[in-house]
């Protein structure tokens, strides 16, 4: 379980395909600290689990699942990578619940500057966008963000300048790939309902 709040930038040092999986090293002094075989690590959104701890690198196996689902495919050897360690239940809530289960890809379609923060504009897959609302939650390659608005296919956001010089956000343009993992709370209650409303909907008939 993760909060959303990027801990470091980290750098992909190696990439290493192996069938359709690959082996990926991303050097984090920062979260490979305390970094143990087999702990969770948030990787652009992903969660990742550590195989080895190199010093300020490690190493984690990536499979064709986390491929298919996610941006990851497209990371190249010297790309910066968003990185968090799983919370502890003692920590705070910074941000809000993320799992590092991404839900889908979405791509930066504009950037709006302003004064003292700037846009972020998104496609949206439309089979997310009913779990996404306006000033709710959103985790965007791992950043726990507020939705500023939300249409049918689209969804913007507005990053302060410490988001943009401490994530990959700040570097990204446009049509670059991001992940995108909705609120988890918004899939329990659409499941929780469902049911009822099913229900609802057989009585009226």
């Amino acid at each position: 379980m993760f909060t959303g709040i990027v801990e470091e930038l980290g750098e992909v040092v190696e990439l290493t395909w192996k069938g359709q999986g690959a082996r990926l090293g991303i050097r984090g002094p920062v979260v490979t600290a305390d970094a143990a075989h087999g702990d969770s690590i948030a990787v652009n959104g992903v969660c990742l689990t550590v195989v080895e701890n190199l010093g300020d690198t490690f190493t984690t196996e990536v499979m064709k699942e986390s491929f298919d689902r996610s941006s990851l495919g497209g990371l190249a050897v010297g790309d910066r990578v968003n990185l968090e360690r799983a919370v502890k239940v003692s920590d705070r809530l910074g941000g809000h619940i993320v799992q590092g289960h991404v839900d889908g890809v979405a791509t930066i379609t504009g950037r709006t500057p302003g004064d003292l923060w700037e846009t972020v504009h998104f496609t949206l897959p439309r089979d997310l966008a009913r779990y996404v609302v306006e000033k709710g939650s959103i985790t965007v390659d791992g950043i726990s963000l507020t939705v500023v608005e939300v249409g049918d296919a689209s969804f913007s956001v507005s990053l302060i300048p410490t988001t943009l010089e401490l994530t990959t956000l700040g570097r990204k343009g446009i049509g670059d790939a991001v992940n995108i993992e909705v609120d988890i709370v918004a899939k329990y209650v659409e499941k929780l309902v469902a049911p009822q409303t099913g229900a609802l909907k057989g009585e009226q008939a």
